[in-house]
């Protein structure tokens, strides 16, 4: 079973909206039973008292438009302990990277890459926080999920 955990900067548009397409993928695909998926924060911003807030209203209304379902999801801080837990670490920025390896103490078995590195195109996925894109973060976070998902039943 491959383990894989997506990560932003809060844990409410980009990384679940990650988590979410690449588990529909997967069923689609028929392999369910061959990922765990799940997504984090590299902040605490989007948790308060112990509690996250829920996937954020804009990024939920992108998934339904796709038919993707986010439940009841809520924003959790990656944790140094998770590095043990995970195969890969999915972050959607060059900052989400930087704060990775802060959090995570270091890479030692090469487990953190960024989304868009698995297509041809690279890059990051811009934070539709701050653009209000949420069909471009969509768009690019889908591209981002197959491209990962392909790669990792190839090899």
């Amino acid at each position: 079973m491959t383990k894989v955990i997506f990560v932003c900067h809060g844990n409410i548009c980009r990384s679940p909206m990650a988590e979410f397409i690449f588990k529909k993928l997967v069923e689609e695909r028929g392999l369910s039973g061959a990922f765990t998926v799940a997504s984090s924060a590299t902040s605490t911003e989007e948790i308060l008292n112990g509690v996250g807030n829920p996937v954020y209203p804009p990024a939920r209304a992108e998934l339904a438009k796709h038919g993707i379902s986010c439940g009841d999801k809520r924003a959790v801080q990656l944790q140094r302990s998770d590095y043990g837990k995970y195969d890969l670490f999915i972050g959607m920025d060059g900052a989400n990277i930087r704060n990775m390896h802060r959090i995570l103490g270091g890479d030692p078995n090469g487990k953190i890459r960024k989304l868009m590195d698995y297509t041809s195109r690279g890059g990051d996925v811009v934070d539709p926080w701050y653009s209000d894109r949420f069909d471009v973060a969509y768009r690019d976070i889908s591209e981002g999920c197959t491209a990962l998902l392909d790669a990792l039943t190839a090899e």
